[in-house]
């Protein structure tokens, strides 16, 4: 099945020449199907460049997708164009009496923040509160992860000696899990971050598991007990040369940046990337998908009932 995008949306283009099955909205509606409704609050400043990696790997699904973008009105964006924003994204005031099957919120480059100096943490707190209610399976990334588990279970965020930056292994602890069903036993992810939580409190709580592991760094991919909410520090959706343009970007900027871990053949940033993590991120996305659709319910306003 397709994925259903607003009209005109500019990433279009790219994933019809990937193969990757889009529908507008004016299609879809002839078609008398139920589609998974998604929310996405993509709090990354590139916004467009995130738009075009995470439809590529929801519209790699048999389900018909039904995508909203959802962007903060308290921040005013300096890398994403207003007229954008204003025909392709929605405010909270504009969702808030929807509801929604599933909602991913991304990263954002505010990790050296505490998170109360973030200028529009209050809106997110609202909206990710509001999601309890509104919103059946919630998927948090990266920093957006970092947000969650403090926001809900008060864990803290620490930062790292040193700029976790590369493609790593992780272990798979939980290979029957329905969110990480086909992992390997090890997989390899991006990672570009400077901070972690502080994952030796998990075991004081019970509601949350944690699915994959690495000694040195902790967990990857954290999930609550009900599956409900879903939680990655890496980036597995991230194309291959995501990290080299972060890479060349600080290299130009006069930040001394290492080669990312694991990335370039024989470490040389003059040769193509390797790309080892696209399996595994169509994996956890269309599982992601698949355990939304199996559990959601189709009357969508009955999702305040759940506890």
């Amino acid at each position: 099945m397709p994925i259903k995008i607003i009209e005109g949306l500019p990433v279009r283009t790219k994933l019809q020449q990937e193969q990757v099955y889009t529908i507008e909205a004016s299609r879809a509606i002839s078609q008398d199907i139920r589609p998974l409704k998604i929310l996405i609050l993509n709090l990354m400043p590139l916004k467009e460049t995130t738009e075009l990696q995470l439809l590529r790997l929801l519209g790699n699904s048999p389900l018909q997708i039904d995508v909203e973008f959802l962007h903060m009105s308290t921040h005013k964006s300096r890398n994403t164009p207003t007229s954008h924003l204003q025909k392709f994204y929605k405010t909270y005031n504009e969702v808030k009496d929807d509801y929604f099957d599933g909602m991913i919120v991304t990263g954002a480059p505010v990790e050296k923040l505490n998170f109360e100096q973030v200028g529009y943490i209050d809106e997110l707190k609202n909206i990710t509160d509001w999601a309890q209610t509104h919103v059946f399976s919630r998927f948090y990334i990266c920093w957006g992860a970092q947000f969650a588990l403090n926001h809900y279970y008060n864990i803290e965020k620490l930062t790292l000696s040193e700029k976790l930056f590369g493609v790593f292994d992780y272990q798979n602890i939980k290979p029957e899990h329905p969110y990480i069903r086909g992992f390997d036993d090890i997989y390899q992810v991006p990672q570009s971050r400077h901070t972690k939580i502080n994952y030796e409190v998990l075991n004081d709580i019970p509601e949350l598991e944690v699915l994959t592991f690495n000694k040195n760094f902790g967990p990857d991919i954290i999930t609550s007990k009900n599956q409900r909410d879903l939680f990655i520090f890496g980036h597995l959706e991230y194309d291959r040369e995501t990290l080299k343009k972060e890479y060349d970007r600080d290299a130009e900027n006069g930040v001394d940046t290492a080669v990312p871990f694991n990335y370039y053949p024989d470490d040389n940033p003059e040769s193509n990337p390797k790309f080892q993590w696209r399996s595994h991120g169509h994996l956890l996305f269309n599982n992601w998908l698949n355990e939304t659709y199996q559990n959601t319910l189709y009357d969508l306003r009955k999702l305040d009932e759940l506890k």
